[in-house]
């Protein structure tokens, strides 16, 4: 057992002190009570006038004495409130369960509602009940609350101590409610699919590899959610959608996570286009559900998220911002020996262009990243990738150079990724093969999902599929500038 501070030693002491008294420390149930953003309304407008009774729990935050009387200040999820404990009115038990509080504990109150003689919306405390004695001394006020490390590891302390840290919690919560509303009122199912996978299938990313040891194999945390969800399109779930985790054992950074939310959602008889609009139904509702207008802040300057957003090929933004065409191979080689010269491509990229065979639309693809993406503040629409690099996505007819895709970005980030969904088997198996021909041949057998060509030659309907990264859209909602501030849990080095 931990050795206490003289911090704990204190609070231990009067914690005795409670017991005693002959009350549990760390409380009993507590039944009745309100929100206090609820029961600020029913103070008052007149000092001195007193209200209604009420009954509130809540954190103590701020304490001080004023001759015979105490202030303190109690928050909860809604808001914070100040208490008034008068001991000329309180019998000498309640008086000294009082001065045992601390910062930081847990109290339920009842008392009556009214304003102090300079306005002070306040509860006068009738009943005092201890619902948990606090032992840990809370930050430094303007020191401790704001050591990032330490608030990432202790994320209880920065939702406690940080104003507007819960709020942007319970947005997500919102935002992802209202995600599913938008599902729900065009008849799309939510399902739950495997998180263990024998096959590290569905996108082109580093899987975490565990250990089954009944079965004696190797599995795979999944890494995407898509080829699940299109065997139940094949057995007739025709509009059908998952919020999971999903896991990528890749980098870290301000918009990674090795741990994330997505949601991916395939809809039968639908297109590309048919997701744009899903998209941005999704999205508007999303930012309705936490702000009454369209328009939110974002760093030093605002998101508008008016709808229709603007649509525009991939083509014709390379055209724009690289300065030439994407068919120009040459042209594109030259590009990127000339962006790697600035730092905006790297070197070894451009080694492995220049000593092996790459395929063209790779290199256009790496030239795009450089040149285009940080322009696009949008919300935009970019569609019509080349379809080399869209293994899962069905040929515009007429054009088999290019895929029926589309991205869309928002403040240069992508939010979401959609298709036209692939359901030729033969094509299918014959691009799984083309994606896998670098590979070794062990990790090729763990990519190669030979079930899912089984599924599509029973039949997969046409259909668009899509997929919305949760965190990036809670970030770019909720004007936050990292991925962690709006993962309750992000993955950390483990502390020295």
């Amino acid at each position: 057992m931990s050795k206490p501070d003289r911090f704990e030693k204190d609070r231990l002491v009067k914690l005795e002190k409670i017991v005693e008294l002959g009350h549990d420390p760390y409380g009993q149930r507590f039944d009745d009570y309100s929100p206090i953003n609820e029961i600020r309304s029913l103070c008052p407008e007149e000092s001195g006038v007193e209200g209604p009774t009420v009954r509130v729990t809540g954190r103590i935050m701020l304490r001080r004495k004023a001759g015979k009387l105490w202030f303190f200040n109690i928050k909860d999820a809604t808001g914070d409130i100040q208490l008034l404990f008068s001991r000329g009115d309180l019998p000498d038990e309640q008086v000294e369960l009082m001065r045992q509080l601390d910062l930081g504990d847990l109290v339920g109150i009842d008392g009556k509602m009214k304003r102090t003689n300079t306005g002070e919306v306040s509860i006068f405390v009738e009943t005092l009940t201890i619902l948990c004695k606090s032992l840990a001394q809370p930050p430094e006020k303007f020191h401790g609350a704001k050591d990032t490390e330490m608030l990432l590891r202790q994320r209880y302390i920065d939702l406690i101590y940080n104003e507007g840290v819960i709020d942007k919690m319970l947005n997500r919560s919102r935002i992802i409610d209202s995600v599913r509303q938008t599902l729900r009122e065009q008849s799309f199912h939510e399902v739950e699919t495997p998180v263990l996978h024998s096959i590290a299938g569905g996108a082109a990313a580093r899987p975490f590899i565990t250990h089954h040891n009944t079965l004696d194999m190797e599995l795979y945390l999944r890494i995407a959610l898509e080829l699940h969800l299109k065997r139940l399109m094949v057995g007739g779930i025709e509009r059908v959608y998952e919020i999971g985790r999903v896991f990528r054992n890749e980098g870290i950074d301000t918009t990674h996570n090795p741990e994330f939310t997505m949601i991916e959602i395939y809809q039968a008889y639908g297109n590309y286009e048919s997701m744009m609009d899903l998209t941005e139904a999704i999205v508007c509702n999303a930012v309705k559900s936490i702000s009454e207008t369209m328009v939110l802040p974002w760093d030093e300057g605002e998101i508008d998220f008016t709808p229709p957003w603007p649509r525009k090929k991939y083509a014709d933004l390379f055209q724009e911002h690289a300065g030439c065409d994407m068919s120009d191979a040459e042209a594109v080689k030259a590009k990127a020996h000339e962006l790697a010269e600035h730092g905006h491509i790297a070197q070894d990229f451009i080694q492995r262009m220049d000593s092996e065979e790459m395929h063209p639309d790779v290199i256009v693809n790496e030239v795009f990243e450089a040149t285009v993406e940080d322009h696009l503040e949008g919300p935009i629409f970019v569609i019509d990738y080349p379809a080399s690099i869209c293994p899962l996505t069905k040929r515009k007819q007429g054009d088999p150079s290019i895929a029926e895709r589309f991205e869309l970005f928002v403040k240069g980030m992508e939010l979401a990724n959609a298709y036209t969904e692939l359901n030729d088997p033969r094509l299918q198996e014959e691009l799984f093969q083309t994606q896998l021909a670098g590979m070794d041949e062990e990790e090729s057998m763990a990519k190669m999902d030979h079930d899912f060509i089984k599924a599509l030659k029973v039949g997969m309907p046409p259909a668009g599929g899509l997929g919305i990264g949760i965190d990036r859209l809670v970030m770019l909602l909720t004007n936050s500038q990292s991925i962690r501030d709006i993962i309750f849990f992000p993955l950390l080095r483990p502390e020295e």
